[in-house]
């Protein structure tokens, strides 16, 4: 089990890069940020560019991956995007993890799009991913489609190689074609009523990850599953007990990433520095080796 922790972006950079430094230091196998114009849980409080971050993020560590969760076609356009991914990619050397899903509306809202049923979104996000693939292993790239348009752009540079491409998806529209394109698939689950009702939703998506992954004749050794594990109603660090039970449970649905957070002091993720560091002593030893 790979276990990563997502590190809010909003706090400066003075007080940011430490904790960085520090994911790296405690053996964290990836460390991630969120993708947002704004995001719902703390809609009011300071929030900064996610590609920035992870950027300065790879100037200040040396070997730990480092995520998007989850960039979307929300507020961005793929051959845009793919001049932010190749320049993080090659300042990381090659540690970028690129989380990609349909994304929230909130996003959406804030810059006046039309309104998309699922269909259509899950429609946007198959093309722009897919055409994203196109940029950033062609070395030319022309695109008319239904939601973007692309004139005659050359590529270059192309990274080394293209970063891992870990679709975010629930429906089974969406975990076929992680299945089918994806280099990792990841979920949240289904938050439901309870947190019994949470971990049901996780093994019900395994499972038709499982159906999907035998209907396409593909190994399941090939397609790592990433589980956030405080999208329900427990912070996975609210103890070190908690932490364990939580990581042994996915590791039973068959998930081989997990993802914590860094503890905040209120609102979401609340949880103490000491635990962090408990958890990080524990479970993390042979990351570190």
């Amino acid at each position: 089990m790979r276990i990563g922790i997502a590190i809010l972006p909003e706090t400066r950079w003075a007080d940011a890069a430490p904790m960085w430094r520090e994911a790296e230091a405690m053996g964290f196998a990836h460390a991630w940020t969120y993708d947002h114009l704004k995001w719902g849980a703390l809609p009011d409080g300071p929030w900064f560019s996610a590609t920035t971050t992870l950027t300065a993020a790879a100037t200040v560590t040396e070997r730990i991956k480092l995520g998007l969760f989850v960039a979307s076609p929300n507020f961005r356009h793929p051959a845009a995007f793919q001049r932010e991914i190749t320049a993080m990619d090659d300042i990381s050397a090659g540690r970028l993890l690129l989380g990609l899903g349909t994304g929230g509306t909130t996003d959406a809202e804030i810059l006046g799009g039309p309104e998309l049923s699922v269909k259509q979104r899950v429609d946007r996000f198959q093309e722009f991913a897919s055409v994203l693939d196109r940029l950033l292993t062609e070395d030319r790239v022309t695109h008319h489609g239904d939601y973007y348009t692309i004139n005659d752009l050359a590529t270059a540079p192309l990274p080394a190689q293209r970063p891992p491409f870990l679709l975010a998806g629930n429906g089974p529209r969406s975990i076929r074609f992680a299945v089918k394109h994806g280099d990792g698939w990841v979920t949240t689950g289904l938050k439901g009523d309870d947190q019994e009702g949470w971990w049901a939703s996780l093994a019900d998506l395994n499972y038709t990850v499982d159906e999907a992954l035998e209907r396409a004749g593909r190994d399941r050794a090939t397609l790592p599953r990433y589980l956030q594990m405080d999208a329900g109603h427990q912070f996975s660090l609210e103890s070190v007990g908690a932490f364990e039970d939580m990581v042994g449970r996915a590791g039973e649905l068959g998930f081989t990433d997990v993802i914590t957070h860094w503890p905040r002091p209120d609102t979401v993720y609340v949880g103490s520095r000491s635990t962090l560091e408990e958890v990080a002593s524990r479970f993390l030893s042979v990351e570190r080796t």
